[in-house]
């Protein structure tokens, strides 16, 4: 860091720089708009602490604070108002098939047939329970992971320090900041000693930035980038290295961060495409349903039935119309599969949302933290003419250090780091069981503290061996640092930095055989290892060192400015090439999404080679476009080339909200990951957005769909299956369900045709569908993931659940239901009379869905393998029902209900003779297409 630019300040302890003022009352006008003052950042600090009416050697007393809050309100990010409880109830009945069933409920109330009209609303009641019990567990998730960590700051008040909550906060306080403190507010420095700030989660870039108390050198309303405000530092950033005091300038929704969130309520929530397919579904339904009906009526009519008993006879094919046990089945289906997903690490917050990443083709990552650790690590270092490579990643100080040459542990890496870590202040944390790895301090040099632990050295033990007499902070102008200890009487000097600022002041360098002076040709070579380690996206460091005779024997600023003078003639050490390093899993994780036909593409605020060089390592294909060139693109240029493109750099938020428009322009359904307020807008506008539970900020997690509680990138390809699975088990329901009502219909129809008594009445057309359906339906929908299922290409988004083989497919399955049923009801009505022939015709079909639940496992193979008895609770289910079955056509307390009557041994066998037809002549079509296939 440069020295300090003093405004007006009084002298502390260590250079410490703290501006005093006499500042007139804070008086904002207007509510928490006028509390900000303007560009604060083109500003002296002595005039943004005059304006907000603050001593910062003081700071604001606690009457101030309070009158402040009540201006300005709480140091909160606004949150959307969560809709009443009885509307998201009301919202369970806004399905089309809902409404039908509402319409048949009042019908039969009009007819007078209230038991009919009370079982429809009971059945409806129960359906919306279920779902509203299911989003609102799912809610819970989300406040109890909200609420894993409360923010606090440490603040100057009444001229002593102490903790507050951050939501305390108002415009004028002084707070006070460590390194690896988060910082609670925007704010403008006041002291910033050594100061560096981690703002990857507003700016996506990944190393710190170097701050000051300089006011930005710009004209008054001009507009400064956020990462160049260097006065500045904003909510959600990190302080990674040195000490600050700020004044607070902006909170809450005022804040940088608060801007974002509130771009967040303008983002429209496109429809998943399971809520796609079951609107179509519905209208599919209601289709079939009013040109059944339109039909019955017609030929009742014709018949000359009564009107009561024609209305009543409609009720019952309206029910048999609509999959009554469908919303409960999808409703549980999908909350077993939330279920799943949370052990996985994954809180999904829409049920609806658990199926969409089942048909995602794109998938867009942010790098810093998603796809890569957020940790910076040491890969390689070049010293003594040798390459080695450097093994682990991330912040465990486990792994090796190899010769590239030979293979071999490599020798005398330590000549190189020891250096390193003595010219470095970061600490690595201590690891406790289950326990997170970190550093405290900036990331770069923790990456050299993490490599030095690598080969036994420890930091916090070395630099309490060596008593270290001045140092040169870090700064961007000069571009190192140093640092100095005792040695013999004289002085030795560590440095590290940029590697031509070092090489340029270095006369000297250690080879194998000792120190010797550095020609044309080591510059060369040296320059060459530089660029290697560069184009393989690392960022390179220098370490070098030099012998002093003395330095100055008081003031700190004095032993500094000796130092910078000094440093010449310096002897190289060797170079130390650092990156981000991708997760461990994530390589693995994108090939298998690449193998399931998903795009992964890389948005980041990074350079465009770092991000280049990551996208290589991880296997992510495709062109590489930088913010800039997205700048000078149409919308429509972009959709014709987003396609082809596999990482955007330097990009700003607005581009990731338009390259996510653009792929779904081309028809993609898509899906945003990242953890910085930098995403929050784009996962809105996705069709499912991924936050990070664990780095990702709370305007973050408000806008994503599902909040993955490990940030483990590969729970993401997990998910994918975990949805792929449930639209497959949907598919199998809905085949089952729907192929029940067919049969329903078409018997119905069939009866009235032939003069025939109505096979089923409306109550028992509610238990098929709801209780002898609903069961096994469960059971299809809770089956394992087939084999093959990451294999195969995504579904297009357009695709319907009812294609036309599928429908062709059902309507076979409900022409066998409904010949079957009627030839029981035929043959029962001349050899044992109407009541007894209902009956059987009421078993027949019921029976029918144990056969036909089996057929819809799978649409191709035969059900005769090894996984006939893998899903135990279809055959639980198959008990259930049969028993509840035996019951109401046995039970005399059941028979008035159900209007049945008992059944004889024999006359159940040949309802269970003829209900197996469905399985048998099923079981010979797939046989029959086998054989065509393997001609």
């Amino acid at each position: 860091m440069p020295p300090l630019q003093r405004e007006s300040v009084t002298e502390t302890p260590r250079h410490e720089r703290r501006l005093v003022t006499q500042p007139p009352p804070f008086l904002p006008t207007s509510g928490p708009e006028s509390a900000q003052p303007p560009d604060p950042h083109l500003r002296p600090a002595t005039a943004v602490a005059e304006s907000l009416g603050v001593n910062p050697a003081q700071g604001l007393d606690e009457t101030e604070v309070t009158r402040r809050r009540g201006l300005v309100g709480e140091n909160r990010l606004a949150e959307q108002p969560r809709r009443p409880g009885w509307l998201r109830f009301l919202d369970q009945f806004r399905s089309l098939l809902i409404l039908i069933l509402l319409g048949a409920a009042v019908l039969a109330g009009l007819v007078g047939d209230l038991k009919d009209t009370i079982v429809i609303l009971v059945v409806l009641l129960i359906n919306a329970t279920i779902g509203f019990v299911q989003e609102n567990r799912a809610e819970r998730s989300l406040e109890a992971l909200r609420d894993m960590l409360v923010p606090t700051a440490r603040v100057r008040r009444d001229g002593t320090a102490r903790v507050v909550d951050a939501a305390e906060l108002v415009p004028g306080d002084v707070v006070l900041l460590e390194a690896g403190d988060r910082v609670p507010t925007d704010g403008r420095f006041i002291v910033a000693e050594s100061v560096e700030v981690n703002e990857s989660a507003l700016t996506g870039e990944s190393l710190p930035v170097a701050k000051d108390t300089a006011p930005v050198a710009a004209a008054p309303g001009d507009k400064v980038p956020l990462a160049d405000r260097t006065g500045m530092a904003y909510m959600n950033t990190t302080l990674t290295r040195g000490r600050a005091e700020l004044i607070v300038t902006a909170t809450g929704m005022q804040t940088e961060v608060g801007a974002i969130a509130a771009l967040l309520t303008s983002g429209e929530e496109p429809k998943t495409p399971l809520q796609i397919q079951l609107d179509s579904l519905g209208k599919r339904i209601a289709l079939i349903g009013g040109i059944a009906i339109t039909v019955y009526v017609i030929i009742a009519f014709m018949r000359g039935e009564a009107p009561g008993d024609l209305a009543l006879s409609a009720v019952a094919l309206v029910v048999a119309t609509v999959p009554e046990g469908l919303p409960a089945v999808l409703a549980l289906t999908l909350a077993l599969g939330v279920a799943r997903m949370a052990r996985r690490g994954a809180i999904v917050k829409r049920l609806a949302s658990v199926e969409t990443l089942g048909s995602a083709t794109v998938i867009c990552s942010d790098k810093t933290g998603t796809l890569t650790l957020n940790q910076m690590t040491a890969r390689a270092l070049v010293l003594n003419g040798r390459r080695m490579r450097i093994d682990g990643e991330g912040y465990l100080p486990h792994g090796a250090i190899i010769d590239e040459a030979t293979g071999e542990p490599a020798e005398n890496a330590e000549r190189l780091l020891e250096p390193l870590v003595l010219c470095s202040d970061a600490t690595l944390t201590s690891l406790e069981a289950g326990g997170r790895p970190g550093i405290v301090g900036d990331p770069t040099e923790g990456a050299l503290v993490v490599a030095a632990a690598k080969v036994g050295i420890d930091a916090t033990t070395l630099r309490a061996s060596h008593a270290r007499v001045a140092e040169l902070p870090f700064d961007s102008a000069r571009k190192f640092m140093a640092t100095a200890y005792g040695e013999n009487g004289r002085v030795r000097v560590y440095i590290k930095g940029a590697p031509d600022i070092l090489l340029e002041r270095s006369t000297a360098m250690i080879t194998p055989e000792g120190v010797r002076d550095i020609d044309a040709a080591d510059r060369d070579r040296l320059a060459a290892e530089v660029s290697r380690l560069a184009s393989g996206g690392l960022r390179v460091l220098a370490g070098a060192t030099m012998l002093l005779d003395d330095l100055p024997a008081e003031g700190d600023r004095a032993r500094a400015d000796a130092l910078e003078g000094g440093l010449t003639g310096l002897t190289l050490l060797g170079l130390v090439g650092i990156a981000d390093p991708p997760r461990p899993q994530v390589k693995d994780a994108i090939a298998l999404a690449h193998r399931a036909g998903v795009s992964v593409k890389m948005i980041t605020g990074d350079h465009r080679d770092t991000a280049s060089a990551i996208a290589d390592e991880l296997g992510i294909r495709g062109d590489v476009v930088t913010g800039t060139e997205l700048d000078q693109m149409t919308l429509e240029e972009l959709s014709d080339r987003v396609e082809s493109i596999g990482v955007f750099a330097r990009v700003a938020p607005e581009h990731k909200v338009a390259i996510v428009t653009a792929l779904t322009a081309r028809g993609h359904v898509t899906a945003m990951t990242g953890d910085g307020v930098n995403d929050a807008a784009a996962l809105r506008s996705a069709h499912m957005g991924v936050a990070m539970g664990i780095t990702g900020t709370e305007v973050t997690k408000e806008a994503g769909d599902m909040i993955l509680t490990d940030d483990d990138f590969t729970t993401i390809v997990a998910s994918v299956r975990e949805g792929r699975s449930i639209y497959d088990n949907v598919v199998k329901f809905v085949r089952f369900q729907l192929s029940t009502n067919i049969g329903a219909i078409l018997s119905f129809l069939g009866a009235t045709v032939a003069g025939l008594t109505a096979p089923l009445t409306a109550i028992q057309v509610l238990w098929v569908n709801i209780i002898m359906d609903g069961p096994p339906a469960m059971a299809l929908g809770v089956e394992r993931p087939r084999p093959g299922l990451m294999d195969e290409q995504p579904r297009r988004s357009d695709d319907r659940i009812l294609n036309l083989t599928r429908l062709m497919g059902m309507l076979r399955a409900g022409a066998i239901m409904a010949i079957g049923t009627l030839s029981v009801l035929a043959m029962g009505e001349g050899a044992y009379g109407v009541a007894v022939a209902t009956t059987m015709a009421f078993t027949t079909f019921v029976l029918f869905q144990f056969f036909n639940a089996l057929n819809s496992r799978d649409e191709r193979q035969t059900v005769f393998t090894s996984h006939l008895f893998t899903n135990r609770w279809l055959w639980i289910s198959f008990a259930a029902v049969l028993i509840l079955q035996v019951l109401v056509v046995q039970l005399p307390l059941l028979q008035s209900v159900f209007d049945t009557t008992a059944l004889s041994a024999t006359q159940w066998l040949i309802c269970v003779a003829v209900a197996s037809s469905i399985l048998a002549i099923e079981e010979a079509i797939k046989l029959v297409r086998w054989a065509v296939r393997k001609r």
